[in-house]
């Protein structure tokens, strides 16, 4: 798995887990979608992104850096 698509992997998860919070919990937690949006288009902007970093630490690599087969 690529930078790229655990960046991806991760937003998803964080939209659907806080699509959940905001129906059973509160509606607050709409804010937390908001923020993931906002954050992806940033990153589509600057390709740069806060999660990036944890995932390279994670020891994922980017896409540019595999060898294509």
């Amino acid at each position: 798995m690529t930078v790229e698509h655990g960046l991806r992997l991760m937003a998803g998860a964080m939209i659907v887990i806080s699509l959940l919070l905001a129906h059973f919990v509160s509606l607050y937690w709409l804010w937390l979608t908001v923020f993931v949006g906002l954050n992806l288009f940033q990153s589509a902007l600057t390709n740069w992104c806060p999660a990036m970093l944890v995932l390279r630490k994670m020891g994922l690599k980017d896409a540019d850096r595999i060898p294509q087969i």
